[in-house]
């Protein structure tokens, strides 16, 4: 199975991004996730709100950093100009990232079909070394049957999707048009029992950043063929996500009460959990997973 994670001792403020790598001699001590996929400026990393260079420096501290330790690291490059897009995609290549994601614009969205699978193909075609994942969540752009269907004759690169959406049919058509050499990675993380039901492969979710170990437990019980046991382990994030109604700045500051790290608040417009309710789901989480 392929597991991902975003993983980051960063602190966003304003407008200054300070990078804060651990010692390399702390790095183990405070892996609690137990992944070692980790997906650099998606949505829990805050990419819409940072600048080209920022997302840069963020990738180059990351492929030095995991380079030896992760065993691969794939950077989304989305942006809502495709040639910033493809910058983004170009430095990835340079940096040695081993693969990059690409989520449709968000604003001046694709109409069609077409319109998305040629600023794929554009994006692609920067960095057309390195393997390609489209980010698809079905409330911003064309159902993903239309998008992936005969993809990898556009997009030789082309090597998967990272679902984040709670239809699982359009799920099972996106599962139904994949190759064998493509990963299916679901997105919603309460539901990834269900996904991997229909044929996904893996998963690429924020709240692994602290449930890395017990999703771990999940998969292999899948795996096995113990859905009792599966079922049970799936119950318990969707518990903590009733409580917690997650948002970023949610995320964030749990994140750092379960690794000790200083992550900093999230970047304006969105804001930090109130400490009220920060203690209310922590407690939450320690009655879970204790």
């Amino acid at each position: 199975m392929e597991q991902r994670v975003s993983r980051r001792d960063t602190i966003l403020s304003g407008t200054k991004l300070t990078l804060q790598m651990l010692p390399n001699s702390k790095i183990q001590s405070v892996n609690v996730t137990k992944f070692c996929l980790p997906t650099v400026n998606g949505t829990t990393g805050e990419s819409p709100s940072l600048s080209v260079a920022e997302r840069k420096a963020l990738a180059e501290e990351w492929c030095g950093k995991a380079r030896g330790r992760m065993d691969q690291v794939v950077v989304h490059v989305g942006a809502m100009s495709l040639r910033d897009s493809q910058d983004l995609a170009r430095h990835a290549a340079q940096i040695g990232a081993d693969g990059i994601a690409v989520i449709a614009p968000f604003f001046f969205k694709p109409k069609t079909a077409d319109a998305l699978r040629k600023f794929l193909q554009e994006v692609a075609s920067a960095a057309s070394a390195l393997p390609f994942y489209y980010y698809q969540i079905p409330a911003i752009t064309v159902p993903v049957m239309e998008v992936v269907e005969g993809i990898e004759q556009l997009i030789p690169s082309f090597r998967g999707v990272k679902f984040s959406g709670m239809d699982l049919m359009d799920l099972g058509q996106c599962v139904m048009h994949s190759q064998p050499q493509w990963s299916i990675l679901y997105g919603v993380d309460e539901q990834l029992l269900a996904a991997l039901a229909m044929g996904a492969n893996g998963a690429v979710g924020s709240t692994f950043n602290y449930l890395g170990s017990h999703v771990n437990k999940l998969l292999s019980a899948f795996e096995t063929g113990d859905l009792i046991q599966a079922r049970a382990l799936q119950v318990l994030p969707m518990r903590l996500l009733l409580v917690a109604s997650f948002d970023v700045g949610v995320n964030k500051q749990l994140m750092m009460e379960v690794s000790g790290l200083h992550l900093g608040p999230p970047r304006l417009p969105l804001m930090p959990c109130p400490l009220e309710r920060s203690e209310k789901i922590l407690q939450k989480y320690r009655s879970l997973f204790p």
